[in-house]
């Protein structure tokens, strides 16, 4: 992946090989069906997703997997259920050779917004 200013989510899709582009519209489409209110944005080089003020979730395309960076707290949650996936404290990891795991990613985006969910809760209270 080449590192520049993309303008747009789809600029940086048209800048990766076709065969990543239909993973990266993919995780776009749940995200867009959880949270249609959502925007997209470009955050550190990659696309992005912002809501309420805060990222839900970061994605991209690297060279031989699609990475999801739903924040910390959510990967910690999926640990038993991504066993197969590449993770670290921030990110899984999907390789190109395997089916995307899209309910997988919708349950880790279902999580992410009521993660976002309580944490405005808690502020609202304080």
């Amino acid at each position: 992946m080449d590192k520049f200013n993309y303008q747009s989510i789809d600029h940086y899709f048209e800048s990766q090989d076709f065969d990543k582009q239909g993973h990266l519209q993919e995780i776009r489409k749940i995200v867009k069906q959880l949270l249609p209110d959502a925007v997209e944005v470009i955050s550190y080089h990659l696309p992005a997703f912002k809501w309420k003020g805060k990222i839900v979730a970061y994605f991209g395309a690297f060279k031989e997997h699609i990475s999801l960076f739903p924040h910390a707290g959510c990967i910690e949650a999926f640990q038993d259920q991504s066993k197969q996936y590449v993770m670290s404290k921030g990110t899984i990891q999907f390789p190109m050779t395997q089916p995307l795991p899209k309910e997988l990613i919708r349950e880790m985006i279902k999580y992410r917004i009521q993660e976002m969910e309580l944490q405005i809760k808690l502020k609202k209270a304080k």
